[in-house]
């Protein structure tokens, strides 16, 4: 086999999250002044996030994408850098503001995101060069709904990451049109792991049970694919070829922040997967590095090193 630069390669939608805690507060227009609990300004993006936990655990990574030169984009080659990223592959473009996403959080985990593009959706197309994906083992994509640039290119995309080797692993994010469409039956045909959460698979097949979700994926994909739902509390379900199985998660008995735990959840999969556990390791794995994200403010403060995973 030809020798890769990095386990892992991931297309950026570099972003920085501004994380509002409005505990009891609802949001008025009209001029109204209201006090919230307190903010946090952190690193965002999926592919970001998801990164960031792959380097900590112990895969080389390399990120392509755009930043600004401001000061959200130097926070995120910063972040990126610390957590073990190359970010070699990332521009400064001096066209371009670095994407932000603001969180409207509640106490109880949910959240509503309010988002600027920017630098987000600053990859094309042409940027995706065979001599880029020759880089890498295996190529994660996330933000499906998010990076419009790349969106139409990206079934092809994902065909040519797999004729020149590559493994591919695919989380489509919420897509805020709800269409669920834009190529996506042909992106899953490309992928050796799908990443959706309950309410994703529910909507992206139009079904109404996951176990009927399940079964129209698997009609989309490749015998070989295994979907990989996030469940949250409830943990994972796990869907190949060999059947499927339900893979607890230990509960969360003091939740500080839910942003970019789906994100991790996949690098932990992604990172067993990758050593070729069985698949119920992967997802344990999985569940661990969700479950401490959990734990910290934003999406990279909790996320574990594989030093730290293996010794609990």
């Amino acid at each position: 086999m030809t020798q890769r630069d990095y386990d892992v390669l991931a297309i950026a939608d570099m972003c920085v999250d501004l994380i509002m805690d409005l505990g009891d507060t609802v949001p008025q227009f009209g001029q109204v002044e209201q006090w919230v609990d307190d903010y946090f300004m952190e690193m965002g993006g999926s592919a970001c996030i998801f990164a960031c936990q792959t380097a900590k655990l112990g895969l080389s990574t390399g990120i392509l994408g755009r930043v600004g030169p401001d000061p959200a984009g130097a926070l995120m080659l910063r972040r990126l850098n610390e957590s073990g990223v190359d970010t070699a592959m990332v521009i400064e473009d001096p066209d371009l503001k670095t994407g932000l996403g603001v969180a409207l959080t509640k106490p109880d985990g949910d959240r509503a995101i309010l988002t600027y593009g920017g630098s987000l959706n600053a990859v094309y197309p042409a940027d995706i060069t065979d001599d880029f994906l020759r880089r890498g083992r295996h190529l994660h994509y996330c933000s499906y709904y998010l990076q419009t640039n790349l969106q139409p290119a990206i079934p092809e995309i994902l065909a040519r990451s797999r004729a020149l080797g590559l493994t591919i692993s695919l989380d489509t994010n919420w897509d805020p049109a709800e269409t669920w469409d834009g190529g996506l039956r042909e992106a899953i045909a490309q992928a050796d792991l799908f990443f959706p959460n309950e309410n994703e698979a529910l909507a992206i097949t139009r079904q109404a049970d996951l176990s009927a979700a399940l079964d129209v994926l698997h009609g989309w994909g490749r015998p070989e694919l295994v979907v990989v739902v996030k469940r949250g509390a409830d943990g994972a379900l796990v869907s190949s070829s060999d059947g499927r199985v339900s893979v607890p998660v230990q509960p969360v008995y003091t939740l500080v922040d839910t942003i970019g735990a789906g994100d991790s959840f996949d690098a932990g999969f992604v990172a067993g997967w990758l050593r070729e556990l069985p698949l119920a390791g992967c997802a344990a794995l999985a569940n661990a590095c969700g479950r401490a994200s959990t734990q910290a403010r934003g999406g990279i403060q909790g996320q574990p090193t594989w030093a730290e995973l293996v010794l609990h």
